[in-house]
């Protein structure tokens, strides 16, 4: 049977031609959907004799839609974009894998999103700002009939300003470091680089000589890899020769993970992985308050900017496009602010005491 109705929704055909597969929602009648269905399967047969205006809606099981979203995340971003989206994925497919995408409504999207909720806005919102991407995608690359999530809204947040680590708890989450892992830390801390940019990073980027390294990120449009210089601090330096002069040959990576294969029960040698553990237990380790290896970066734009440092150069040294984006990292307050305040408090002070004086 080719023709199905969809409580709510009405009629639509759904046949397999030479191969392809045509589909079209929703008729009001059944008789509409079968006459429809019957032009289509002639133009199916007869190609040459069909002139096509416009693409023609297709749909796919949500699984289908899912499987080719996360095959193009693996070609074109980065492996921790891949990881977030196929852990968020499991869960979708759960529940809607069967389900024809035109067939996905906003209500049962929403209802979703109102499960998440009760873990926490952030979550809620992060799933709908993925649902939206893949959707849109399915709509550029396969003329999916509709986004189910165009209209949902993200729910309310509190922004907060992110903790960033003072100097002095840093040094100690150092110190409590094993020398594989201080050495990583301190490769992420003196460039203010991503973890996966310090995880792809090989000895070909490294310019012992002219110290500066070159590091890679995807967080550019259409998800090239692109590099930019960042220059070397004396005590990475030092760490780096030291690595450069005890490196296994038989690596490209300035940083490895070597492990056991459980299947094969072999050493297997790797770039080295983001483990969010690490940071984790040296924090507790130091008696320091918990952060993650992004604010090491946080950290070090903050403290460029203290040092007057002009916005432009630490917007470099980040690999940032937008100015913007600099600006979030920024948690100092600035001179100016400082500055203003203090003339305020002086203002609000002689304003007080010329009220009193004249009172008297």
């Amino acid at each position: 049977m080719s023709l199905y109705f969809v409580k709510g929704k009405g009629w639509r055909y759904d046949f397999t031609q030479n191969g392809k597969r045509y589909t079209k929602t929703w008729f009001k009648t059944k008789r509409e959907a079968k006459q429809a269905e019957a032009k289509r399967k002639e133009e199916a047969q007869n190609p040459e004799h069909t002139v096509i205006t416009a693409p023609i809606p297709t749909d796919m099981e949500f699984l289908d839609l899912i499987n080719k979203w996360l095959d193009h995340v693996q070609a074109y971003k980065s492996e921790e974009y891949y990881k977030t989206n196929r852990n968020m994925a499991r869960h979708w497919v759960q529940k809607w894998g069967k389900v024809l995408c035109a067939e996905l409504s906003t209500e049962m999207i929403e209802k979703r999103l109102i499960e998440r909720k009760k873990v926490s806005a952030y979550s809620a919102n992060k799933e709908l700002r993925h649902l939206r991407i893949i959707f849109n995608f399915g709509k550029k690359k396969f003329n999916l009939i509709a986004n189910p999530t165009d209209g949902i809204e993200f729910f309310p947040m509190t922004k907060r300003i992110k903790y960033i680590p003072s100097p002095d708890d840093i040094e100690k989450v150092l110190n409590v470091a094993d020398p594989e892992i201080r050495d990583y830390l301190m490769a992420i801390k003196d460039t203010m680089a991503r973890v996966n940019e310090i995880n792809r990073l090989t000895w070909n980027d490294v310019d012992l000589e002219n110290r500066y390294l070159v590091l890679y990120t995807r967080k550019k449009k259409g998800g090239h890899l692109t590099p930019r210089k960042v220059p070397i601090t004396q005590r990475l330096y030092k760490i780096l020769c030291g690595r450069y002069t005890a490196r296994n040959t038989d690596y490209p990576w300035v940083f490895c993970n070597t492990y056991i294969d459980w299947d094969s029960g072999k050493e297997v040698t790797t770039q080295f992985k983001y483990r969010s553990t690490i940071l984790k237990t040296l924090c507790k380790r130091a008696e320091v308050r918990r952060f993650s290896f992004h604010a090491l970066r946080h950290s070090g734009a903050s403290i460029l900017d203290n040092m007057n440092v002009p916005l432009g150069t630490i917007q470099k040294i980040l690999g940032h496009e937008n100015r913007t984006t600099t600006e979030i990292y920024l948690h100092s307050i600035g001179g100016s602010e400082v500055d203003a305040m203090s003339i305020f408090e002086t203002a609000t002070q002689k304003s007080h005491t010329e009220s009193h004086t004249e009172g008297s």
